[in-house]
């Protein structure tokens, strides 16, 4: 069992990239349904998709309410940042762009995961993470400025662009705080499954009323409805399931700086398949998000496996 805290937290990477990947095709989906407007778009798609976490996770939820109940304002805040964080998120692409709107809304959630980190739970800024930070939020501030750089120049200097922004800032802040706090959840001892399941589907309860008064479209035409399915389903349902998963085994602040793949994945699909165009200056933006990806994950495993290791040589033998 010497390599368990490897597995353990190169598993737990390996969860939060897959459903990166999975959350970067969002926004590319979102365009195949014109029409619906961006919140009914992320209240379908984070609302039913947090009922379903709800649903299929109910008998975990049931055996560990106390545990869940006695966590209460931790449960509320961060169900409240679910609900806001797909509002602000998919109106934020819709005003900036696919690529834009995707690089402020996460690469702007790290940072505010590791402030919360360290005012709340007193962690301090290790310099692995700083190193991988910096790679990755610059990677994303060149995808961010290239991307705006692009399209109409006086569209991009007026309001709709940078009120895409502000959302977008504040997407990552919730994106941040909902982490923070399944994960604090956690650490408590409840399983994933059960703390995933409750903060989504109290979140997706709070979003039912939006879906109701902006949903219509969705029902309009099959394209729609599939997109609605499509978002609920796989991104939302499959995606934060894998999420849950690696916050089991990787701090907040890991998870939320792994989790700018979304905004590479989000880039390569608005080009190729949306029809943006990115510049040079956002490929080589692409390239740092890879490599901060390289220095939190592979690197970081194998130093908390040598410090378990020292632990171990340290303690008493049985």
């Amino acid at each position: 069992m010497k390599n368990a805290g490897f597995r353990g937290s190169s598993w737990g990477a390996l969860f939060v990239l897959a459903a990166s990947v999975l959350w970067g095709t969002t926004g590319t989906a979102a365009t195949f349904a014109p029409e619906v407007s961006p919140l009914a778009i992320g209240a379908a798609a984070m609302g039913l998709g947090g009922l379903l976490q709800a649903a299929i996770a109910a008998r975990s939820i049931m055996a560990f309410a106390t545990s869940l109940r006695s966590q209460w304002s931790t449960m509320a805040l961060g169900s409240l940042a679910v609900a806001t964080y797909p509002l602000a998120f998919y109106s934020s692409m819709h005003l900036a762009g696919v690529a834009v709107g995707t690089v402020v809304s996460i690469g702007s959630a790290p940072l505010a995961s590791a402030v919360i980190e360290r005012i709340v739970d007193k962690r301090r800024f290790t310099g692995r993470w700083t190193v991988g930070a910096v790679l990755g939020l610059s990677g994303t501030v060149l995808l961010c400025f290239a991307g705006a750089g692009q399209g109409d120049p006086a569209a991009d200097l007026g309001w709709s662009t940078s009120a895409g922004i502000g959302l977008g800032l504040i997407a990552g802040l919730t994106y941040a705080v909902y982490s923070w706090a399944a994960h604090r959840l956690i650490n408590t001892g409840v399983p994933s499954t059960a703390v995933m399941g409750s903060v989504f589907g109290i979140g997706g309860l709070l979003l039912m009323p939006v879906l109701a008064i902006t949903g219509t479209p969705l029902v309009t035409s099959w394209q729609n409805a599939a997109v609605g399915v499509y978002m609920a389903l796989v991104p939302m349902f499959a995606g934060y399931v894998l999420f849950g998963w690696g916050l089991a085994r990787v701090r907040a602040s890991t998870a939320t700086t792994i989790s700018l793949t979304e905004t590479v994945v989000a880039a390569i699909l608005a080009v190729a398949v949306v029809g943006e165009r990115l510049p040079a200056p956002a490929w080589v933006g692409a390239a740092l998000v890879a490599g901060s990806l390289f220095v939190l994950t592979l690197p970081a495993a194998t130093a908390r496996y040598g410090q378990a290791e020292k632990v171990r040589a340290s303690s008493p033998s049985r």
